[in-house]
């Protein structure tokens, strides 16, 4: 999901559907006040926000973003007037990622936050993954599965968080065991399928994104868009 701050509703409504286009969920917002609003709910992949709005303006809107624990590692991509070189400096001196000086037309924009979500994921593989709707924090220990928190217990994290890692591979029950309870479990292989059902039960959407492999083991698929 990204969401645009802009104040000018033609500019916002084209830059939404430019994103959704293009194959992006984005939701926009015309001030800070909405933007914050929604926010407390869900938190978007990233933030095009643009530098002159109503009440509140970008760089201030830049400024919260970054103070708060929460939100300050979302990418955000500063729009600013043609000349606003201040404006420019003052983002990227308070964290934006990146920057479009308007007039811009959709298809930089558009490149601009392929690229940045590009370099923020990579960035971030080493304690964030992302497969499709199912997201997992490591540092954080949480699990979204469409945009619901799931609470699992330590083992099923253990396994989903080795399917995340390696999408597409099929791991055996066998694998999994040694894998996530070590080489000296000496229960049945079972006891994984029971794993894996708890936790399919509770990843409620995205259940079918755990793939059983007849006569092998489970792997993770499914779209990853």
């Amino acid at each position: 999901m990204i969401y645009v701050v802009e104040d000018d509703a033609e500019i916002r409504e084209m830059e939404v559907y430019t994103l959704k286009s293009t194959g992006f969920e984005a939701e926009g917002f015309e001030d800070g006040s909405a933007f914050f609003d929604r926010l407390k709910k869900n938190k978007p992949e990233l933030i095009l926000l643009d530098v002159m709005l109503p009440k509140q303006d970008g760089i201030s809107i830049l400024k919260e973003l970054r103070r708060d624990a929460d939100t300050k590692s979302i990418p955000v991509i500063m729009a600013t007037a043609k000349g606003a070189e201040y404006d420019r400096i003052s983002g990227l001196d308070l964290g934006a990622d990146d920057y479009l000086v308007k007039p811009f037309g959709m298809m930089e924009m558009g490149a601009r936050v392929k690229a940045v979500l590009r370099r923020t994921h990579s960035e971030q593989d080493e304690t964030f993954l992302q497969y499709g709707k199912l997201c997992m924090d490591i540092e954080k220990h949480t699990v979204i599965a469409d945009r619901e928190n799931v609470i699992l217990t330590l083992k099923e994290f253990e396994i989903l968080h080795l399917l995340l890692k390696n999408p597409g591979t099929v791991f055996t029950r066998d694998r999994l065991l040694s894998s996530v309870w070590g080489t000296e479990y000496d229960q049945e292989t079972r006891t994984v399928d029971v794993h894996i059902r708890t936790l399919r039960a509770k990843l409620g959407s995205c259940s079918d994104m755990i793939q059983t492999v007849r006569g092998v083991g489970y792997r993770l698929s499914g779209d990853p868009l």
